[in-house]
C-alpha cells in the first residue's frame, strides 16, 4: 500500500483513542497547543458558539460562484459562521475543491463529516453518465457492513476503516458517520438491514472494534450509530417514531452491546438513535431528545467522553411530534453536542440560543459541546493545516491496491445459502444462460458488471432487465424466454420495498419465479438487495446472497458462481423460519 505522512498521535475528544495518518501533510505535523482553543472560545460571541455545534448538508456537485446553492453556502460560513458541514455525494475531485473552498472563507477550520458506512465510495463517485451509463469512478467503495459480517474476518474490517481513514482525509473528510452498530434482528427493519453487521450482537462488536481501530489509528474520526440501537424496527425513522418495546435486560445483551465495545475501544464519537425505547426512557422520546439515554446511559453508565452528533434533524422521527425548534433545544438539553442536518440553520441556531434564555440549559452546557467541537479540530491538525492536496489526490484515493482489498472482502462475503440442485458453480460455458435482473429504472449500475463477468466465460448470456416499476408486465416474455434457455440466473436488487404500484408489487415476483419452478427452469436466484428475499421464495433450489448492488458485489458473485473463487461466507443473520445464521454451503475454486 501507498505510505502517507502521518499526523501526530493525539488523543480525541473521546480522551483515550489515537490518531494518524492523515493525508495531504508532509512529514509530522505540530499540533497547535491546547490553549489554542481557549483562545478561540475566549473570540467567539454566543451565537458563534451556537454555530459551532450546527451542521447544514453540502452536495459535493459542482455548482458555480454565482449559483444560489454556493450563495448559501457562503452565507452559512461567513455569516451564520457554522462549524462543519455534513458532506453528501459527489466526486472526489469535486468534493476535495469544494471542501477547500469551504475552508478558505472559514475563519476557524471547518469540520467534515459523512456515511462513509462502505468507504469513502460511498459519497465520493462520480456516478454514471447518461444515457450511456458510463461508470465516471471514483474512490473504494465496500460491500455493505453485512457482508463483513458474513466474512466473520476482522482484519478486513480493520483495513476497511484504514482505507476510509485514508482516502476521506485525503478528501478533507475528517468524521466518518460509521460504523453501523446496530444489531439487524428484525427482517422487516426497513432502514437498517445490510447495513449493520448482522444479528449477533457479539459478531458487530469485534466487526465494529475492527473498523473503528482501522479508522482511528489512520486519522479520521469513527461514530458508531444509531444510538442506543436502531436494529430492532419495523418503522424508518426518517418517515415515524420507530419505538423498541424490549425490555432493559435484553438491550443489555444485544442492542447495547457493541455500543459498550465501541466506547471502550475509544470511539470518537457517537450518532443518536430518532427512536423511543420505553426501558430506558419510559416517557416515550426519541433516544436523541432523552436526558436518560444520553446523559444517563452513554455519559453516565457508559462513560463516553467524545462527540454525541444527532441523526439528521430533518427527520419524521423528531419533528412529527416537537417540531424542528423544540427538537433541537431537547436534543442540547439531553447531552446532543453536534445537530446535524438541521431544516433551517439560522432557526436552528437561534433555537439553541432560545434554549438558554428560557433556562432549558446553561451557557456552561452549550461551551462544552463547543469546547469538545474546538478540541477535535486542534487535535487533527485543522489549526494548522486545513486544507487537502488536490493534486495528491488520484495517488490516495482509489488506486489498484485499495481496489483489490475491497474485491477481497466481496469476494470472501459472498455467501450460498442453499443449492440443492448443486447447480454452483456454472462450469458449462456453452450452456444457455438467461440472466434477468430487477431493479428500480434508475439504478443504473444494475446487473452491468455481474453480466459482464459472466459473458467472459458463457458466450451464450442473454440478459434481461426488468424495472420494478413495471414488472409484472414483462414476466410472461421472460417466462418464455426462460423456457428456451438451460439456466436461468433471477438477479434481485430490490431493498425492503417495492413501488406501491400493482404492477410492480412483490407478489408478483414471487408468483413469476414460482412459475418458473413449476416449469422445471430451476432458476438460481441471486440477493443483491434484502437478504430476507428467501423469505418470499422458500422453495427455490439455488439461493445466493451478495449483500449489496455495488461492483465490486456483482462481479464477486459472478466470479463465486462461475467457479472462479472460492465461496466461504456465512449468513450473519438467520432467515427465519428457513435458515438459521452460520448458514452456507463452501466450493473450492474450480476455474482458473
Amino acid at each position: 500500500m501507498k505510505a502517507i505522512a502521518a499526523l501526530p498521535l493525539v488523543a480525541l475528544a473521546a480522551g483515550c483513542t489515537t490518531l494518524s495518518g492523515g493525508a495531504g501533510s508532509t512529514g509530522r505535523t505540530a499540533v497547535t497547543p491546547p490553549r489554542w482553543t481557549d483562545s478561540v472560545m475566549a473570540s467567539m460571541t454566543l451565537r458563534e458558539k451556537a454555530a459551532q455545534i450546527v451542521w447544514p448538508s453540502v452536495f459535493g456537485d459542482y455548482v458555480s460562484g454565482d449559483s444560489p446553492q454556493w450563495r448559501r453556502l457562503t452565507q452559512y460560513v461567513q455569516q451564520e459562521k457554522v462549524g462543519g458541514f455534513t458532506i453528501s455525494v459527489g466526486s472526489p475531485t469535486e468534493v476535495a475543491a469544494k471542501l477547500n473552498a469551504l475552508q478558505s472563507m472559514s475563519k476557524i477550520p471547518l469540520l467534515f463529516g459523512a456515511d462513509l458506512e462502505a468507504g469513502a465510495g460511498f459519497r465520493a463517485r462520480g456516478g454514471y453518465f447518461v444515457p450511456n451509463a458510463i461508470d465516471l469512478g471514483g474512490a473504494s467503495l465496500f460491500p455493505p457492513e453485512m457482508a463483513i459480517g458474513a466474512t466473520r474476518d476482522t482484519t478486513l474490517a480493520y483495513e476497511e476503516g484504514r482505507l476510509t481513514a485514508v482516502e476521506g482525509r485525503a478528501l478533507g473528510i475528517h468524521i466518518a458517520y460509521a460504523p453501523v452498530l446496530d444489531v439487524n434482528n428484525n427482517p422487516d427493519n426497513p432502514v437498517i438491514n445490510t447495513r449493520s453487521y448482522g444479528e449477533d450482537p457479539q459478531l458487530a462488536a469485534r466487526m465494529g472494534v475492527a473498523f473503528i481501530h482501522g479508522l482511528q489509528d489512520h486519522g479520521m474520526i469513527a461514530t458508531g450509530k444509531h444510538f442506543p440501537g436502531h436494529g430492532d424496527t419495523g418503522v424508518n425513522s426518517h418517515l415515524a417514531l420507530p419505538v423498541v418495546t424490549v425490555s432493559r435486560s435484553r438491550l443489555d445483551t444485544v442492542e447495547l452491546v457493541p455500543f459498550r465495545a465501541a466506547v471502550n475501544a475509544g470511539v470518537g464519537a457517537i450518532m443518536s438513535f430518532h427512536g423511543a425505547m420505553p426501558a430506558l426512557d419510559s416517557s416515550n422520546v426519541p433516544g436523541t431528545l432523552s436526558p436518560k439515554v444520553l446523559t444517563g446511559l452513554l455519559r453516565g453508565e457508559m462513560g463516553f467522553r467524545g462527540i454525541i452528533i444527532s441523526d439528521a434533524m430533518d427527520m419524521r422521527g423528531v419533528l412529527d411530534t416537537y417540531g424542528a425548534e423544540e427538537a433541537v433545544k431537547r436534543a442540547i438539553a439531553a447531552g446532543i453536542d453536534v445537530l446535524i442536518q438541521p431544516l433551517d440553520v439560522s432557526k436552528t441556531i437561534d433555537a439553541v440560543l432560545a434554549g438558554i434564555s428560557e433556562g432549558r440549559y446553561t451557557e456552561a452546557r452549550l461551551d462544552s459541546s463547543v469546547r469538545k467541537v474546538l478540541e477535535t479540530k486542534r487535535r487533527l491538525g485543522l489549526a494548522e493545516n486545513k486544507l487537502v492536496d488536490i493534486n495528491a489526490l488520484r495517488f490516495l484515493v482509489g488506486d489498484s491496491a485499495n481496489a483489490q482489498i475491497a474485491r477481497t472482502v466481496a469476494e470472501k462475503s459472498i455467501t450460498l445459502v442453499k443449492d440443492s440442485l448443486r447447480q454452483i458453480p456454472l462450469l458449462v460455458d456453452t450452456a444457455r444462460v438467461l440472466s434477468i435482473t430487477v431493479a428500480r429504472r434508475a439504478d443504473l449500475s444494475a446487473g452491468n458488471a455481474f453480466n459482464a463477468e459472466l459473458r467472459s466465460h458463457l458466450s451464450k448470456l442473454r440478459s434481461e432487465f426488468v424495472a420494478t416499476e413495471d414488472a409484472a408486465l414483462n414476466f410472461p416474455r421472460l417466462i418464455a424466454a426462460a423456457d428456451s434457455a438451460d439456466i436461468t440466473i433471477v438477479s434481485s436488487y430490490v431493498g425492503q420495498s417495492w413501488d406501491a404500484t400493482t404492477a410492480s408489487s412483490p407478489e408478483a415476483f414471487t408468483n413469476f419465479v414460482h412459475t418458473l419452478v413449476d416449469r422445471g427452469r430451476k432458476p438460481i436466484v441471486v440477493a443483491f438487495g434484502n437478504p430476507y428475499l428467501l423469505q418470499q421464495l422458500p422453495w427455490v433450489g439455488a439461493y445466493v446472497v451478495a449483500w449489496g448492488g455495488f461492483p465490486v458485489s456483482q462481479v464477486a458473485a459472478a466470479r463465486a458462481m462461475l467457479g472462479a473463487s472460492t465461496i466461504s461466507g456465512h449468513l450473519p443473520i438467520s432467515i427465519p423460519p428457513y435458515v438459521t445464521r452460520g448458514s452456507g454451503e463452501e466450493r473450492a475454486v474450480q476455474r482458473r
